[in-house]
């Protein structure tokens, strides 16, 4: 059941925010709340694409499996984050990806049919929602960019600041193998690499806390 807590939290997401009232209580009239548990999958890699989503508590991640087996994980989703919307604009549209739940995650579920019913009759909805989009695109590419220039001790160290902030500590809301493969790392580099970061005292890690010791130190490192 949408509640009113539900209600507003959706309203503040970008692909909301811009809608008029009487365009926002339609969508809220096509979604429901999902409840997820650790490991519970909410759509395979190949599933066809009948509605997108938005996450309200816990975390989700995006991943595709290669011929060999191999997780790849394109993206850990967060409260606040939307994903899937992107496919409704698509013929026949199937997921390129799998999610699953990292734990126990509520998820907010909207029927794309009737979300693209709503936009056909508003072309200043459809600018919006095209804006929001494009700045998410030039995230994305941005993100590729610093794949394919930047090595695992770069990306890891911009990671653990951007993580931290203001603050010298950590604690990592995901699985060390998890985030290894989200930044693109194998996971016995990214276990070499945070042993590097010990041996020269950057960082100290207890299991998934990490607290920075010498922030200038990871900041030449996220730099080169």
């Amino acid at each position: 059941m949408i509640t009113a807590a539900h209600s507003s939290f959706i309203q503040r997401v970008h692909l909301f925010n811009g809608l008029q009232q009487q365009q926002f209580d339609s969508v809220l009239q096509h979604c429901k709340i999902m409840s997820l548990q650790k490991d519970d999958v909410l759509f395979s890699q190949g599933d066809m694409m009948s509605h997108f989503y938005l996450i309200y508590s816990g975390l989700v991640k995006l991943y595709r499996l290669s011929a060999d087996g191999q997780e790849k994980v394109i993206e850990i989703v967060t409260p606040g984050q939307t994903f899937a919307e992107a496919l409704m604009f698509l013929d026949r549209p199937d997921y390129p990806v799998s999610a699953t739940a990292l734990n126990a995650s509520e998820v907010i579920v909207f029927e794309s049919s009737s979300f693209l019913k709503m936009l056909a009759q508003s072309t200043d909805t459809c600018f919006t929602l095209l804006g929001q989009m494009s700045q998410r695109i030039r995230g994305l590419v941005q993100e590729i960019d610093n794949l394919s220039v930047q090595n695992g001790r770069h990306r890891l160290s911009s990671y653990l600041l951007d993580q931290a902030g203001e603050s010298s500590h950590i604690r990592l809301p995901i699985p060390k193998a998890v985030l290894a493969s989200r930044l693109s790392i194998q996971p016995e580099t990214f276990s070499r690499i945070i042993k590097q970061l010990k041996s020269v005292q950057a960082i100290q890690v207890d299991g998934s806390e990490i607290e920075i010791l010498d922030r200038e130190q990871l900041e030449e490192y996220a730099m080169v």
